[in-house]
């Protein structure tokens, strides 16, 4: 499953650095992992981060932005909100590109008030005032870094990063293994920062072997959500090729099986797929996905668990109905034989319908 949530009443250390090592996250109260997002109607892969403490030095950076922000008062302590850490999120916040947590306390506790994770903050003060605050998550040997936000005025202080630093350098003195700084998405420059911070200890989670590879090898134009869409729209083209009616169609519900009341259900959660037969009202046609895991193109039927009343009508995306997975056709790794696979099947459709029409 590419889209997951869990909610752990109790969390250890031990059992936090396990969530993070398979590429899972904080969110309130509750962990979870996805491998694609959608920012403004537009797909990404989220690729998930690690630096290694063990083996990261005190570099440049580290040691420029320490002595230029050395007159900045910096506090390490257990996690707190206050109203004043509120409104320097808040006004943080509504400079983004991108929708942040509506508050602290949602991003911190959702609907609670007590806490299954070990958070600590640091705490940028320019004499009285608060100017930065940085909180993150400690395990046992492993720590993730939850969010970071500091005072615009003071932007060119380089606080986001400087907090990321610093919040791995207590981090490595405390001798964790790992740090874990979230994800970044390719072709999405907000979070390409991430990539510059500790680049010689940092690494990825590679999705089609579920292992953490050193981020020199990483390949922007493979990234899972790209391999989809390039196999798929070479798939499009053969079976045009054959008169084969298709269409892509980016799936508006990817992330469903992380909401909380569908929790459980294992959900169709491909960003993408092909619809390669006609389409008829109330009916939900088989589907090609391309699985990056197995570098395999699938033929599958899916069936509605929901459907919506008033689609969003958004060009290129399907919202008609919430899938789930009913029956796996066939499967090949070869876009040739996908296509004269469905092209065979449309055929033989058609000479039916004929048949009938004529007995």
């Amino acid at each position: 499953m590419f889209a997951q949530v869990h909610y752990p009443e109790l969390l250890s250390g031990g059992e936090l650095d396990k969530y993070l090592n398979e590429g899972w996250f904080r969110n309130a109260q509750r962990v979870f992992t996805t491998n694609f997002l959608n920012f403004d109607n537009q797909l990404y892969s989220a690729i998930w981060l690690r630096v290694d403490l063990k083996t990261i030095e005190i570099n440049k950076t580290f040691k420029k932005l320490s002595k230029q922000n050395s007159g900045f008062k910096t506090t390490i302590q257990p996690a707190s909100i206050t109203s004043e850490k509120e409104e320097l999120f808040q006004r943080y916040k509504s400079e983004l590109t991108f929708n942040a947590s509506q508050s602290l306390q949602a991003l911190l506790y959702g609907e609670g008030t007590t806490t299954i994770f070990n958070t600590y903050e640091i705490l940028l003060h320019d004499n009285e005032r608060l100017i930065a605050v940085g909180y993150f998550d400690l395990g046992q040997q492993s720590a993730a870094g939850i969010i970071s936000f500091y005072d615009q005025s003071y932007k060119k202080f380089s606080l986001g990063k400087y907090l990321i630093m610093l919040k791995m350098n207590y981090c490595k003195q405390q001798q964790f293994e790992y740090f874990y700084p979230g994800y970044f998405a390719p072709n999405y420059p907000a979070f390409d920062y991430k990539l510059t911070i500790a680049r010689e200890s940092l690494s990825y989670l590679q999705l089609k072997t579920n292992s953490w590879v050193s981020m020199d090898a990483f390949c922007i134009s493979n990234n899972p959500y790209t391999l989809m869409i390039d196999k798929l729209k070479e798939l499009e083209r053969l079976l045009k090729q054959q008169f084969v009616a298709c269409s892509l169609n980016h799936y508006t519900y990817f992330e469903a099986n992380i909401i909380p009341n569908l929790q459980g259900l294992q959900l169709f959660d491909f960003p993408v797929f092909l619809f390669c037969f006609e389409e008829q009202e109330d009916v939900v046609n088989p589907v090609i996905v391309y699985d990056v895991i197995n570098n395999c193109y699938h033929l599958i039927e899916c069936k509605s668990v929901w459907k919506a009343d008033d689609p969003v009508v958004e060009e290129g995306f399907y919202s008609t109905h919430l899938l789930k997975l009913k029956k796996h056709v066939c499967s090949t790794i070869f876009a040739h034989e996908m296509a004269q696979l469905i092209a065979n099947a449309v055929q033989e459709n058609i000479n039916s319908t004929d048949s009938t029409a004529n007995s």
